[in-house]
Order: structure tokens, then sequence, then C-alpha cells
């Protein structure tokens, strides 16, 4: 009797961390932020962590603590930050672009998760003459076109245009 009394409060505890697993997985896959994506699998990942010390298995529950959280969401963490980056040349002949092109231009890149770095060389793009955004890759161009900062870009006299690779 003292037993299934025991068996029945694990089964409260275990219960409700468990159904947090799914719970955890759909809301990390339906995550359109990056780095929102980063904070659920950390989550994800103590929450088994924690699922594994209770069902009596501490080794996994370390190695997963270890391996499963720590280690790839730092890794994840270090990739997101080298990669989310559009690398732009600024425009010819040492102008600059006006304070409130660039803002507008910032403003429309953090809403598809992108940090702006200007590079002397081309890296993904540059700035024309005119004014116009320059990219060489058809799937950013898309990306920034179907983002709402598009329009206030082109309010602005902006344009966004594809280059042929060279």
């Amino acid at each position: 009797m003292i037993r299934s009394l025991t068996l029945a409060g694990e089964l409260d505890l275990l219960l409700p961390i468990t159904a947090l697993l799914p719970l955890t997985a759909v809301l990390l896959v339906g995550q359109s932020n990056p780095y929102q994506t980063l904070v659920m699998r950390g989550i994800l990942g103590s929450v088994a962590t924690l699922l594994y010390a209770l069902l009596g298995a501490p080794d996994v529950a370390l190695t997963e603590a270890m391996v499963g959280t720590l280690l790839s969401t730092t890794l994840y963490a270090v990739a997101l930050r080298s990669s989310m980056v559009l690398r732009l040349a600024p425009p010819p002949h040492g102008e600059r672009l006006a304070p409130e092109r660039e803002t507008a231009l910032r403003a429309w890149l953090d809403q598809v998760h992108l940090r702006l770095e200007w590079t002397p060389v081309e890296g993904h793009g540059r700035i024309g003459a005119d004014g116009e955004l320059v990219l060489v890759n058809r799937r950013l161009v898309e990306r920034l076109r179907e983002a709402e900062g598009y329009g206030a870009w082109q309010a602005g006299g902006g344009r966004l245009l594809l280059e042929a690779p060279r």
C-alpha cells in the first residue's frame, strides 16, 4: 500500500514534466526568430535533463545537461552570431549613407533578424551610387521584399536590386 502511494506521487510529478517535452518541441519548431529558437532549445534540454534525473538516470541527465543543453546551445549561439549578418560595401567614392537611410535599413534588416556590417569589399552586396541596395542572393532579395520595412525603404526613395553573380 505504501509503494502505490509513492508511485502515484511520482506520477503526479512526472506527467506535467513529461508533457512539457512535446510542448517545448512544438514551440521550438514554430519559432521564426532564431534567437528565440536558441532559448527554446535551452529550455528543451533543461526539461529533458530534469526528466532523466527524476527517472533515476543521473548519468544520462548529466550527459544531456552538458552536451545536449550547454554545448549544443553554445555552438548554435556562435553559429547564429556569425551567420546572421548582412555584409555590404558602402556607397562609392567614400560617401556615407544618410543617417536616416541607415536607420531605416537597419530597422528593415531587424525584421528578418539580420545585422548590418559595413565592409570595404562587397560581401553580400553593396549600396549603389543612387542609394539603392544591390544584393547578389535571390532568396535574400525575396525575403527582404516580403518584410514590412521594404515599403519604408521604397518610400524614402530606395530600391532593392538583384545583381547577377560575377
